[in-house]
């Protein structure tokens, strides 16, 4: 590898700077970049990833460290790297671009083709250096576009120019349409059809945990009763639980299973799902009171506040697949392996996470088994306590101690690659989960990372009023950097991530947040149609199309979790601009929701609020006295429901109803209203829970 560095290590993005001394004279994102291209008479190769993709990282080794093919490219491109993750505005644009060419296939490393003034002349995603298996090869790819740049230009800038067009009318699709209930039970009958009986899930494979869908079968079996809803839920949490896409040592879920079975994770951790899950498991606990969904977020919270913590207070974004340059093998055990650290435990321990001489965990390229295995767990505990003719209670013991023993084991290894800028949407998310699970669970370290998240958010991540998207702490004389303006993304995972933390500890600093954000993502991001656009009004590096995201892939899109937070927090805060401003992203949305409505399940959480009764309960009580009642609340799944603690006159004056509703004859009162008519205040939590 060249000792050379190259543009990108002035850079703060982990990724960027993976690639800062590769052979490739790569350059940032930015008009210096196309500059050079248009002097240099140049084709543009644009190639983004982030930090801790396997393929990425393949692709990386393969062809950017290679000198032959860095040459050539250096030669006949200009080269520019973007870390998605920083750059989600970017990727949206020209992943639409890559998926469109190629029948709705898109992925990272995406390797893009542009003329120096931004448009796409062609797209892919990994290739290998050389053509190989009857896969075309990377150097081959670049010598055609040299060929084609040099003596068909013209016909090659007119298709940048159509695919331009295609890209700039998709973002003009059809808006508008009628909201009705129909579309929540089309969604549950969608999902029956595309469910797996017998592993959970929705896919085949790859199987994305995608926990908003849970989240919405949750939600239908509420309003409807219908049994299977919870079932379906059940199933899938419980296979990914048990499945290899959980890590069984050290806690959280990993990105994706490369099968249908939940066994083969990429190993990738990512803060946002994480976040996700975290909610998927409070809703279950809260429906079903079965203490191992709350085990499940206890072990999530632990591996984010153990791994995933800035020291200055927010939350990093992931953790690498790879380790001394294999994915996998930080979390991977052989038999050998667990005999050393387990001892005469070891046979039990295998046949209880499903291991085998052999290994089951197989190469990827060769099919072959490596001789490792991932730990899961192929059948209950309860079931592998019978048929070892050992008690329930005593096997979950010795699974702890085995845990702890593979847990100090395993921290001797050399780690995965920390990703750790912070960027504001994804602690959004965790913000909210955090707060949640801590409320819910009782925990108050939980609730107190999820404080300070947002505090170091609110303060750190925040120039002139404008929410920022990203910070890294460079590690360079203390050097830390907030940076690129915020997307809508940003603006609607901290909104919901805000109104969870105020459902948590009652500060009205978090609602007065709320209710500014809530006013610049509209000025900022909604546009006449009624959608979100992902960038902002004042952003100056304009992209060649406008992009709305509105589709839940393994993170909702920002119109999805926008609406659902103006709905919230305008029944919040009684404000009923912020009200019709969610309703106006939904009814854009209407034609999607009704056509797909399972790629728009985040969408649909918010749609219950249009569509369905909600609740507005006010505790009047300072917060001590609150407590039992509160405590009652938290006890249970009420997912169409606002919270408000009449305790001071800060939360009043955001929220001037409650004025009237106060203490009753000193004693502390609850007010049930549904849709803004109240019941007569309860006085006891005996009565709330009569009334609930």
């Amino acid at each position: 590898m060249s000792k050379k560095p190259n543009a990108l290590v002035h850079e703060a993005s982990p990724y960027l700077l993976q690639h800062a001394y590769n052979p490739v004279d790569w350059m940032p994102w930015g008009e210096a970049a196309f500059d050079k291209a248009r002097r240099e008479d140049k084709p543009v190769f644009l190639s983004i990833g982030y930090a801790t993709c396997h393929w990425c990282h393949v692709m990386e080794h393969e062809s950017f460290e290679n000198d032959k093919i860095a040459e050539y490219m250096n030669e006949h491109f200009v080269s520019i790297k973007v870390d998605r993750e920083e750059r989600p505005d970017i990727d949206a644009v020209y992943m639409a671009v890559t998926q469109g060419l190629n029948e709705g296939r898109g992925g990272w490393p995406m390797s893009v083709w542009l003329t120096p003034d931004r448009q796409p002349m062609t797209a892919g995603t990994y290739f290998p250096p050389e053509d190989r298996h009857g896969r075309t090869g990377f150097l081959s790819v670049l010598k055609r576009m040299v060929e084609l740049w040099k003596t068909e230009r013209d016909k090659l800038v007119q298709q940048a120019a159509d695919i331009t067009d295609w890209l700039r009318k998709q973002g003009a699709q059809e808006t508008g349409g009628e909201l009705v209930d129909a579309i929540l039970n089309q969604n549950f009958e969608h999902m029956k059809l595309s469910f797996d009986e017998r592993y959970g899930g929705f896919d085949r494979a790859p199987k994305f945990p995608t926990p908003h869908r849970v989240q919405a079968l949750l939600r239908h079996h509420l309003h409807s009763g219908d049994a299977d809803a919870l079932r379906m839920a059940e199933v899938t949490l419980d296979n990914m639980a048990r499945g290899g896409i959980y890590d069984h040592v050290g806690g959280g879920f990993h990105r994706y299973s490369t099968d249908r079975e939940w066994l083969t994770p990429h190993f990738e951790k990512m803060l946002y799902d994480q976040a996700l899950l975290m909610h998927a498991c409070l809703d279950l606990f809260q429906i079903t009171g079965n203490g191992r969904w709350s085990d499940v977020v206890r072990d999530i919270a632990a591996y984010v506040l153990r791994d995933l913590r800035d020291e200055a207070g927010g939350f990093h974004s992931a953790e690498d697949a790879d380790s001394e340059g294999e994915e996998g093998k930080f979390y991977v055990w052989t038999m050998d392996e667990l005999g050393r650290v387990l001892g005469e435990d070891a046979e039990l321990a295998g046949y209880v996470w499903g291991c085998e001489e052999r290994g089951n965990y197989f190469d990827e390229s060769t099919r072959e088994r490596t001789g490792a295995n991932i730990l899961h767990l192929p059948r209950g505990l309860a079931e592998s306590a019978k048929q070892r003719g050992i008690t329930e209670d005593d096997l979950r013991r010795r699974v702890g101690e085995w845990r702890g023993k593979l847990f100090d084991a395993r921290a001797k290894r050399e780690r995965p690659l920390l990703d750790d800028k912070v960027v504001t949407d994804w602690n959004g998310l965790m913000i909210g989960a955090m707060a949640r699970a801590g409320a819910v669970l009782d925990q108050p370290e939980y609730l107190k990372a999820a404080q300070e998240a947002a505090d170091f958010v609110l303060t750190k991540m925040v120039s002139n009023g404008r929410l920022l998207h990203r910070y890294r702490s460079t590690g360079r004389d203390g050097d830390a950097r907030a940076g690129i303006k915020g997307y809508a993304e940003d603006y609607a995972f901290l909104l919901n991530g805000l109104f969870e933390l105020y459902g948590a500890d009652f500060n009205a600093r978090w609602l007065k947040e709320a209710d500014r954000l809530s006013g610049e993502m509209l000025r900022l991001f909604q546009h006449d149609n009624g959608l979100l656009y992902t960038q902002g009004e004042d952003e100056e590096d304009r992209m060649i199309a406008a992009n709305t995201n509105v589709f839940d892939g393994a993170i909702p899109s920002g119109n999805s979790a926008g609406a659902y937070a103006l709905l919230r927090l305008g029944r919040l805060l009684q404000k009923q601009d912020y009200v019709a401003a969610g309703n106006r992203i939904l009814e854009a949305m209407a034609p999607r929701l009704a056509d797909m409505p399972t790629a728009h399940a985040y969408g649909l959480l918010a749609l219950e609020w249009r569509l369905l009764p909600t609740r507005e309960i006010v505790v009047a009580a300072d917060a001590e006295s609150a407590k039992p009642f509160v405590d009652e609340l938290r006890g249970r799944f009420l997912p169409r429901t606002v919270v408000a603690l009449n305790d001071s006159d800060a939360v009043r004056a955001l929220v001037p109803f409650l004025a009237s509703q106060r203490e009753v004859n000193g004693k502390p009162a609850v007010y049930v209203c549904e849709n803004y008519a109240c019941q007569a205040p309860v006085t006891t939590p005996h009565a709330l829970r009569e009334v609930l």
